[in-house]
């Protein structure tokens, strides 16, 4: 009999290691298994901080050079990207390292390894066993590649590869112009790379409200990035000089690399969940009730490895609430009021239902938009592209869904959640006082809209 816990978390990314402190510290004896060396996950690790270091670091970048000079500021910036890179791992580093130091003050065992279960009570890591009253499973999940052209990580990238260049490319080809593929092109784009999208549907980042998704790839092409929409890649060869793309039709595209960014399936390599007759779906997903729970009431499943949208804050709620029912809590988690983000320039904030899931719904709505070029702090910024757009439930004034394209949108949007979170009406949100000057005005007036008529526009 190996090491007995009353909860196993198995994956340490923003999913698990959540679910793991929150138990420690309802008093369950915790461990968490990691396969790799390092704590985290691939949003620490090689997603969600790495990316926003770099697109931080370039966002600087340009900025200085597209608009210092306005500012009354000039100069001839140089880009060192070995350094850029150095800085996006130390971020990383110091983050592991925080995990790590919140795992001990918690008293959560760190076990690392590849965890395989024996039976449903019991798993092995390193030919070791240990034992659990409960398991969560928090596995996440990896990039998806195409069947005739599999990663390489040197001419073709995953999202993994694409944040460990050695170097600026002159072109790059990406394939599927979702979120995590504009985020990357636009951090190559704007370090000189010519950057060109080849996207299979209509338009880019699909799960957007049509309004921002419109408003948002008209932007990024005035920054210089291509997009050629309702294109699909039926063929690929890789060679010495680069990747050589075709075009179903017959067209042919060429870069030094591709990125390949057509969405990401669950993780559930070496669980060995048919041993214990866990069986995810076709797509890869696992099945689970209303209380997170598998086939096995003791076996949960939260995060990329469940249906829903693969967030990392999602996770971390799920996660979150999961310890609480093991320890005989009654969470809930409001899944309209989690929210989503596009960390592009603009950044794109969105929460709640978009319009036309709203009227699929065959819900009665009003709509508003408020531009922040009517906006005091946005002008005195100089960063005034953008628009705040509310709806709202018509008979009762509800708040449905707040989206947001600006400068900072990835914070302002906070508020909407909260918003939405606790069911606010468009008047009692247009009826709080916000400060002056702040982008965070904006929605104050797209509520006012909603309510009568804004006073700035």
């Amino acid at each position: 009999m190996g090491e007995s816990y009353d909860l196993i978390v198995i994956g340490s990314g923003p999913g698990g290691y959540v679910a793991a402190i929150r138990a420690a510290q309802l008093g369950l004896k915790t461990a968490c298994v990691e396969k790799d060396k390092t704590l985290g996950g691939t949003c620490l690790n090689v997603g969600c901080i790495p990316s926003k270091c770099l697109l931080q670091s370039s966002e600087m970048y340009a900025n200085i050079i597209h608009n210092g000079k306005t500012h009354g500021i000039e100069l001839a910036p140089k880009i060192n990207f070995s350094q850029m890179m150095k800085r996006k791992d130390d971020v990383i580093a110091s983050f592991n390292l925080g995990i790590g130091a919140l795992f001990k003050k918690n008293k959560v065992t760190t076990i690392t390894g590849t965890a395989t279960f024996k039976d449903p009570h019991t798993i092995t890591v390193n030919h070791k066993e240990y034992t659990a009253k409960n398991f969560i499973l928090a596995t996440g999940s990896k990039p998806t590649p195409l069947p005739f052209l599999p990663f390489d990580e040197k001419k073709v990238l995953s999202s993994t590869g694409a944040l460990a260049l050695k170097e600026v490319p002159k072109k790059m080809i990406v394939v599927g112009a979702g979120i995590i593929g504009v985020e990357l092109g636009s951090v190559y784009s704007r370090l000189g790379a010519e950057v060109h999208f080849v996207e299979f549907l209509d338009k880019i980042c699909p799960t957007l409200d049509h309004t921002l998704s419109k408003a948002l790839q008209e932007t990024l092409t005035k920054q210089g990035l291509t997009f050629q929409l309702s294109s699909k890649v039926s063929a690929a060869e890789v060679t010495s000089s680069g990747v050589h793309l075709t075009i179903e039709g017959g067209e042919t595209l060429s870069a030094d690399l591709v990125l390949l960014s057509i969405g990401r399936h669950p993780y559930t390599e070496n669980l060995a969940l048919d041993k214990i007759n866990i069986i995810p779906d076709q797509r890869g997903f696992i099945p689970i009730d209303d209380n997170f729970r598998t086939t096995h009431p003791h076996i949960y499943a939260i995060g990329d490895i469940v249906t829903g949208p693969m967030l990392a804050h999602k996770a971390s709620e799920e996660g979150y609430a999961v310890s609480e029912l093991i320890a005989g809590k009654q969470p809930h988690i409001e899944y309209i009021a989690i929210p989503s983000v596009v960390y592009t320039h603009p950044e794109v904030g969105a929460v709640g239902l978009t319009e036309n899931e709203a009227k699929a719904l065959n819900l009665t709505i009003k709509t508003s938009q408020f531009p922040f070029k009517a906006n005091s702090r946005a002008r005195c910024s100089g960063d005034d592209f953008g628009f705040v757009k509310m709806i709202a439930d018509q008979k009762t004034g509800t708040l449905l869904g707040v989206h947001i394209i600006s400068a900072h949108a990835g914070e302002l949007i906070a508020e909407a959640t909260l918003a939405l979170q606790n069911k606010m009406t468009a008047a009692a949100f247009a009826h709080t006082c916000h400060p002056h000057p702040t982008l965070s005005e904006a929605l104050k007036e797209a509520a006012l809209a909603l309510v009568d008529k804004p006073i700035h526009s």
